[in-house]
């Protein structure tokens, strides 16, 4: 263990309070919290792009995805002392808008019902032993296959970003477009930032986003639409706060909706937590900050936010405490002033951190035992349709129903758990309901 890795032990150890009195490990939760925060910085853009096709405004929606992300890291930070970054789900703003509103005919504001009473029974779960439960219920083998396949699904969206994969005309993907300045500078950013990585070098990851930025502002490298949007219009901020509607509660679209998004905020947050906590022992407390963010964001008016997975690339710069999550939300507060300077920031800067945490996580398939099928299937299953299907809690459910059959089928029950059974039903009753939805 070299002098990094012991600093960062001993940082996992520690509380918030006795954090903030180290000068080198502050500097160093700065740099993560600045470099998770970069990575995941594309969601003030993409959210409320997705949330437009539900019907909720762009420019509101902005402020609605910026506040309940400040917000979410906040509480992390010192609540939880984790360095996860909490903002509004990819995978479930797809569902709120794409099967919720445009599936199911419900309305924007029926959505934001949805969504706080799903959250409210994550509270309920993740304040109570049911969380306990839960995670003692996940084996070994699945825990390692939901760390890869968040970290294959991360170097997917990596590569897309830097546009070296695009959607092929005869495959599902092909190879890019190789002379586009986009992706010249994506793999001119991969390897600077390897270099620094292997080199060990402080902030290694900041500096790359930070020096591929620069070169594509000096070749004019400029590919995010942002929205028009600026800090008068929070005026009108109103027209989307505490607008969730209840009226059909106990209709059936309102049932099934609230039950499927209740699995993907529990079981999304609970995998992504067990993957990438450097320290376990926070794993409640970060579960329950993340409950309380998803209500809270339900009632900002925008869709759930769960732990986001580019949380591992400010844990791969360094992070260990909650300083890290709170940095990482006072960048989010200080983004709302220059949400049109985040265009300056190419997807080409941040895609090698991406890939590289990624690839960093996927490590975890050292500790499947490859030679006995019942355990390596259901993994394998995890690891592939995540990234497949884009969505985290669709390869979860697949991984958990096939975990206790091929058991079954080995004649090896007495490896399972009550919890495990009870998991393999849950995400059976939800893959049904997805594909009846």
């Amino acid at each position: 263990m070299d002098k990094k890795q012991q600093a960062e032990a001993v940082a996992n150890k520690l509380r918030l309070r006795e954090a903030i009195k180290d000068k080198s490990l502050v500097k160093r939760e700065m740099i993560a919290g600045i470099t998770g925060f970069f990575a995941i910085s594309y969601i003030i853009i993409v959210n409320p792009i997705i949330l437009k096709d539900a019907g909720i405004p762009t420019d509101l929606s902005v402020f609605a995805t910026i506040i309940s992300s400040l917000i979410g890291c906040l509480i992390m930070g010192f609540w939880a002392n984790a360095p996860v970054i909490l903002t509004p789900g990819m995978g479930v703003n797809a569902f709120f808008t794409y099967t919720v509103v445009v599936a199911m005919g419900l309305s924007w504001q029926e959505a934001l019902g949805i969504s706080i009473v799903s959250s409210v029974i994550y509270v309920l779960i993740a304040f109570t032993k049911l969380s306990e439960i839960l995670a003692k219920g996940i084996p070994d083998t699945l825990k390692a296959g939901i760390t890869a396949g968040i970290g294959l699904f991360l170097v997917e969206i990596g590569l897309e970003k830097a546009q070296l994969i695009q959607q092929g005309k005869n495959s599902i993907l092909a190879l890019g477009d190789m002379t586009k300045p986009a992706t010249l500078l994506a793999i001119f950013g991969l390897l600077l930032t390897l270099f620094l990585f292997i080199r060990n070098v402080t902030g290694g990851f900041f500096i790359g986003i930070l020096v591929t930025s620069v070169v594509g502002i000096v070749f004019g490298i400029k590919d995010q639409a942002s929205p028009s949007v600026g800090i008068g219009d929070i005026a009108k901020y109103g027209e989307v706060f505490a607008k969730g509607d209840f009226s059909r509660i106990l209709s059936v679209p309102f049932v099934l909706a609230v039950f499927s998004m209740t699995m993907i905020l529990v079981f999304e947050s609970m995998g992504l937590l067990e993957g990438i906590m450097p320290n376990p022992k926070k794993f409640k407390k970060a579960f329950q900050a993340s409950s309380v963010t998803s209500l809270l964001s339900g009632i900002l008016g925008t869709s759930p936010t769960v732990a986001a997975a580019e949380s591992a690339s400010a844990i791969e710069s360094g992070g260990r405490t909650g300083l890290t999550s709170i940095v990482a939300g006072i960048m989010f507060a200080l983004s709302m002033f220059f949400i049109p300077l985040l265009s300056y920031v190419p997807q080409a800067a941040i895609s090698p951190v991406i890939i590289i945490t990624g690839a960093l996580m996927m490590n975890q398939l050292s500790r499947i035992n490859m030679f006995d099928f019942s355990d390596w299937f259901p993994a394998f299953l995890i690891v592939v349709i995540i990234p497949f299907t884009t969505s985290i809690s669709t390869g979860l459910a697949f991984g958990f129903v096939a975990y206790p059959i091929l058991k079954i089928a080995a004649g090896r029950q007495n490896e399972l758990t009550v919890p495990t059974y009870v998991l393999g039903a849950l995400f059976l009753c939800d893959l049904i309901l997805s594909a009846l939805l």
